[in-house]
């Protein structure tokens, strides 16, 4: 069983836990599931960056990153930087993250925000609401095509974009359909973990030009992003390069500004 594997089992333990303590309805009551989402797709057809910064404080690669810095002044640094918006990882056993972390980013941030979760069920995608999320990410090695469209179309209906990540293009083909927004290409195997840029430039000519194109993990220079522009990326996931530093809100400024040179 690889890493992947792995943490849907976790996951579905998890879930079967969670729905038993919170029921949808109280979710779907709570005062976020209300409010006026942003599109994170419009902001970064408009954006002159499109850097979306994110928030991690592990991963089962790299162990511990940063596990000091508070999210909201980290998420209120990614903002003042000129991010287009901010992901932020909610899983808590293989990233050290929570919900807790998506809900204080909403309170001190007034810009598109991303959970970055495993989500296999359509609870979490009405968690994500209730918790102030405006875009939710599926990841297609780890979904079926029906399981995609159950998804994506419920995330739509309660005014959410959608991020759809492959890694392949097995997994991009059987994934395209009218209710996903943005189409991210994740350079790093999340079963090896190893990355490599070639997989956002292999697959650029293959996803239609009516999504929003976001290379994903592994970008840590301005070059790369300028090469990965030219093939018709808009979006940029970047989260160790600026976590790994003790003011990440600063490192995204000093980075999006050599963007602007």
């Amino acid at each position: 069983m690889d890493i992947l594997e792995k943490i849907v089992v976790d996951k579905k333990r998890e879930l079967h836990l969670k729905k038993n303590v919170i029921p949808l309805k109280q979710l779907e009551t709570s005062f976020l599931f209300q409010r006026a989402t942003q599109s994170l797709a419009s902001a970064l057809r408009n954006s002159k960056t499109g850097v979306i910064a994110e928030h991690k404080r592990r991963s089962p690669s790299k162990s511990v990153i940063n596990q000091n810095e508070s999210v909201q002044d980290i998420a209120i640094g990614y903002m003042n930087a000129g991010a287009s918006g901010m992901s932020v990882l909610t899983d808590a056993k293989y990233f050290g993250g929570s919900l807790d972390d998506l809900i204080l980013a909403r309170a001190a941030v007034d810009f598109p925000l991303l959970r970055k979760e495993f989500i296999i069920d359509e609870y979490q995608v009405i968690e994500a609401r209730a918790y102030g999320a405006d875009t939710i990410l599926l990841i297609a090695a780890i979904l079926t095509r029906k399981q995609i469209k159950v998804l994506s179309e419920l995330s739509k209906s309660l005014g959410m974009d959608v991020l759809l990540e492959v890694h392949n293009e097995e997994e991009l083909v059987k994934s395209i359909m009218p209710s996903l927004d943005l189409l991210g290409v994740n350079n790093r195997n999340l079963k090896t973990f190893k990355v490599d840029l070639e997989t956002s430039i292999s697959l650029s000519q293959q996803i239609p030009n009516e999504f929003v194109k976001v290379s994903e993990s592994g970008i840590s220079s301005v070059d790369a992003i300028k090469m990965l522009r030219e093939l018709g990326y808009q979006g940029f996931l970047i989260g160790e390069t600026f976590m790994k530093t003790s003011n990440p809100g600063e490192s995204a400024g000093q980075f999006i500004n050599q963007m602007q040179r």
